[in-house]
């Protein structure tokens, strides 16, 4: 196996946990028209940094980050150290360090191994703007408006585990840049910090790869940050968890998402359907392309009758061991020990063709 495909859902209440660009004084969230209908999201974006900073919060050292370029509205870049031997952030998602030629330095890039869609709400929901006023104190009141909304919203996601600690190296053509480093400045870091770097084949590219355990333990600490996720704007008066309240995982030969349709919104726009019928017609489909089980992940209380239902559909499954049903802190932390112990080690290498 060398994917891990998934989607996950996140249920807001009330909450504005991604704004847009404001307008005067009426602070926006982020929101889409589809088919006239307006659909609140949250940007792969915003997720990404939850991510980054509760891996920060576990432990992870930060990759710094810095902003170059000049004022205001003119060129302008940021970019964190670019770093992927050194820091687990800059392997994981990836960065692009662009210099000038003046520099004497070379660009550098890495795309990210860990993937992820916009998190959109399954159904419409039309923002609610609420009126404020800042009274305390002063004689001319401040007056004041937000939009927050309540909504289920969904994204798939995909986890390419054997790019987890391996770079690409330039040839002389160029092939190879989307995750390179060069040779020099990777066996460089790797023996500045004693991680024992080696220099590989992958994908028929050059390339330097990290020892397996520092590799498995990016995984690892990827999944556990998963599982307990944190952030969002406006938690002082639209509070919310952040972390999963339905989440699937599955291991795939390829990098194709099978799981996509299983979690959707329902064609009339009555809300988020979990369908058993999709995810058995997927899994024939790639049958011999995943490894048993399906791991799902729903929060006790979230969508019950939708979750009676799909383990009515998929009884035989459940029976078989196919399809495991958990808490998803549970399901992850789980999964992260099994990737800490060696449990899954083939997916950290490209199945044999």
């Amino acid at each position: 196996m060398a994917y891990l495909a998934g989607k996950i859902v996140l249920a807001v209440t009330a909450g504005a946990p991604n704004n847009g660009r404001g307008e005067a004084t009426t602070a926006r969230v982020k929101k889409t028209v589809i088919r006239h209908q307006t659909y609140p999201y949250i940007s792969a974006q915003a997720l990404r940094r939850w991510l980054r900073d509760t891996m920060t919060e576990r432990g992870a050292l930060p990759s710094p980050t810095e902003r170059v370029g000049k004022k205001q509205g003119k060129p302008q870049k940021a970019t964190t150290a670019a770093d992927p031997i050194r820091y687990a952030d800059d392997d994981l998602f990836g960065y692009l360090k662009a210099t000038a030629k003046a520099e004497g330095t070379d660009t550098t890039l890495r795309d990210s191994p860990f993937m992820i869609g916009t998190l959109l709400a399954v159904e419409p929901a039309r923002p609610t703007e609420d009126y404020g006023v800042m009274a305390r104190g002063i004689d001319d009141p401040v007056l004041h408006t937000h939009e927050f909304y309540t909504a289920d919203l969904a994204a798939p996601f995909l986890l390419d585990v054997p790019r987890i600690g391996t770079f690409t190296l330039p040839t002389a053509s160029g092939a190879g840049r989307a995750n390179y480093l060069t040779q020099e400045a990777a066996m460089q870091v790797a023996d500045a910090v004693s991680v024992g770097a080696e220099p590989v084949t992958f994908r028929g590219q050059p390339a330097v790869r990290l020892p397996l355990v520092v590799r498995r333990e990016r995984a690892a600490l990827l999944l556990e940050s998963l599982a307990e996720i944190v952030g969002g704007a406006k938690k002082g008066l639209h509070y919310g968890d952040r972390t999963p309240t339905l989440l699937m995982l599955l291991a795939m030969h390829g990098g194709v998402n099978p799981l996509d349709f299983t979690i959707s919104g329902a064609d009339d726009g009555s809300g988020l359907q979990v369908r058993g019928d999709v995810l058995r017609a997927e899994l024939q489909a790639w049958e011999a392309q995943w490894q048993p089980p399906v791991r799902v992940g729903w929060r006790p209380g979230f969508r019950e009758i939708t979750r009676k239902q799909f383990e009515s559909d998929l009884a035989a499954e459940i029976e078989a061991g196919d399809i495991l049903i958990d808490h998803p802190r549970t399901m992850l932390r789980t999964l992260a020990a099994e990737l800490r112990d060696g449990t899954h080690d083939s997916w950290f290498d490209d199945p044999a063709r």
